[in-house]
């Protein structure tokens, strides 16, 4: 039976403490009657599972797994429901996701104007003084290359500092009242990595902040407290279980976002796994603070590890800010703004390694990728023998040159398939036909043999966009929910629908070096399991859309249930 051959393997799995599980061992959970698709290449598909503790007991046939049934055994008919690894999000700003659901919602404005109409209802419930925000807003949704000033800003929030977050969270939208409370006028200088958007003719700002400059004015919001952020966080929870996430790629967190998760791992409120890197904005003090102590893995029962930095080579495409080794077809006078240069990219590579932590480097432009890329062969030349893993986080726009070398390095190209419809806009645009053969290119770089993972990059996006079949969606048709373009966006990027999977599976837990506990159900591994109303790998792509989680379960609980299911 193949069970007993899945047992058999269980003694290596769970060595260290787990024991080996015996033939004839209860489960404290059966789901059976289900489409199991495991990601496991020793048996793809299956019939039932059984759990005991946090831990895949034997995966099968339905009645190979009713020999698992005892008399305090919970059984789950899922009546044909689909069932996969417990799905996981390879790059999100996890404390902002429940933050986010608070706000002004722009995603879908499709002007300016309707953005000032959101405005204008919003500013008669507010007192006067009190600040304003939202997130969404986005020239490629808005048919348009220009960004707009603030006038209407400035008519409909006279008493009100507005602060609007904006180009995928790399432009901030404001009016003159915040510009005056922050202090910035015609005389204030660009921050280093960061630009004032200026009236040509009287060099005034326009109201538009593009990357670091978005700090001359977000540091004078509204302070959140500790208490608030705490809130966020367990709302940040909830909202990723519903949608059918176990694990996600916390893409840059800072010391007190990382003591509430400490917290509420604490208090058993931390009903997801999480994976944290910590934000690195430069070589300097915050690095050395946190290298000074070792990596913190598999924390509560594998709920946190705390193993990565996030640095930041450029900006965002979208914002003329993803640094591009020539410049930008639609705006010759530059080429981005870098955040670390290649020198900067490698003391923190170099740093972080020796101390035994990996390296998650946001680069967008080609210009970005390549000094990470360097960086990162400059250090391991110097430090052979090791596997740091480093993760290139976005890799949107990479000289075709360059992709086999994310394979050569092991470098991980951590991507966000949604990028390539939301940007579809401006994308050509931005970079010229010939370019393009290097953007969004996950195929290519699977192709190559690179490592590539996915995610959903929220709150640079809409909430619901964190919903990783979307992201699947995505990768398979590079397709808006329309079915447009007809074909798909540079179609020949497109990936077949178990490649898709993988990126947020098994590749995803290997990002995380994690791939040994998580990513297939497989006998042994952690129980994360994710059931779908719908067999994504046959059902018509448009059908990925309408698919819907029924049930999410981390390490053998049930963490999310949809109302009535199962009957």
């Amino acid at each position: 039976m193949k069970v007993r051959v899945l047992m058999a393997m269980s003694a290596t799995l769970m060595l260290g403490g787990c024991g080996s599980l015996q033939q004839g061992e209860i489960a404290d959970l059966i789901l059976k009657n289900t489409n199991v698709i495991t990601v496991d290449p020793d048996m793809p598909r299956a019939e039932a599972i059984a759990v005991r503790g946090d831990r895949i007991l034997a995966v099968g046939t339905n009645a190979e797994i009713q020999a698992f049934a005892g008399d305090a055994t919970r059984v789950l008919s899922l009546e044909g429901a689909t069932v996969v690894p417990g799905l996981i999000d390879a790059h999100i700003h996890f404390p902002r996701l429940g933050k986010r659901t608070k706000e002004l919602f722009l995603d879908e404005t499709r002007s300016a104007e309707e953005v000032v109409v959101i405005l204008r209802e919003q500013v008669k419930k507010r007192s006067a003084g009190e600040w304003v925000m939202g997130q969404g807003w986005h020239t490629a949704t808005w048919n348009v290359l220009d960004y707009p000033d603030n006038t209407a800003l400035n008519d409909v929030a006279p008493d009100n500092p507005v602060y609007l977050v904006g180009m995928a969270s790399h432009a901030a939208w404001v009016n003159n009242t915040a510009l005056r409370l922050a202090g910035v006028d015609r005389d204030t200088p660009d921050p280093p990595g960061g630009k004032i958007v200026r009236h040509a003719d009287t060099g005034e700002p326009t109201g538009i902040l593009l990357e670091n400059a978005t700090a001359l004015v977000s540091r004078f919001l509204p302070e959140e407290t500790r208490e608030t952020r705490k809130a966020d966080l367990e709302l940040s929870v909830r909202t990723a279980t519903r949608m059918g996430l176990t694990s996600l790629h916390d893409a840059g967190s800072d010391y007190q976002e990382i003591q509430l998760y400490k917290e509420l791992l604490e208090e058993g409120k931390l009903d997801i796994r999480l994976y944290v890197m910590f934000d690195i904005p430069s070589p300097g003090a915050a690095l050395e603070e946190y290298i000074k102590k070792p990596p913190k893995i598999g924390l509560g029962d594998n709920r946190l590890t705390l193993r990565s930095l996030k640095v930041y080579a450029d900006g965002a495409l979208g914002a003329r800010g993803a640094v591009l080794l020539e410049p930008y077809s639609d705006q010759q006078e530059t080429t981005g703004l870098v955040q670390n240069d290649e020198s900067a990219l490698y003391q923190i590579v170099s740093r972080a390694m020796k101390a035994g932590y990996q390296v998650s480097t946001h680069a967008i432009g080609d210009g970005g990728n390549r000094a990470f890329l360097n960086a990162v062969e400059k250090a391991q030349k110097e430090l052979p023998g090791r596997d740091p893993r480093h993760r290139n986080e976005h890799s949107q726009v990479i000289s075709p040159e360059d992709i086999p070398r994310f394979a050569e390095l092991g470098v991980i190209a951590s991507m966000q398939p949604i990028h390539c419809i939301t940007d579809m806009g401006f994308a050509e645009k931005r970079l010229g036909p010939e370019r393009m053969k290097g953007a969004y290119a996950w195929k290519s770089l699977l192709d190559a043999g690179a490592t590539v993972v996915g995610g959903a990059d929220t709150p640079a996006f809409p909430v619901h966009w964190t919903n990783p079949l979307l992201g699947i969606y995505a990768a398979v048709t590079r397709q808006d929910s329309e079915g447009n373009p007809p074909g798909g966006f540079y179609p020949e990027e497109r990936v077949s629908r178990m490649e898709a999977l993988k990126m947020y599976t098994i590749s995803a837990a290997y990002a995380a070096f994690e791939e040994d506990i998580k990513g297939s159900l497989t006998v042994g591994k952690l129980a994360d399991i994710t059931v779908l109303s719908k067999d994504i790998l046959s059902v018509p792509a448009s059908e990925i859309l309408e698919t819907e989680a029924l049930m999410t379960i981390v390490g053998g609980e049930i963490v999310f249930q949809q109302p009535g299911f199962p009957e």
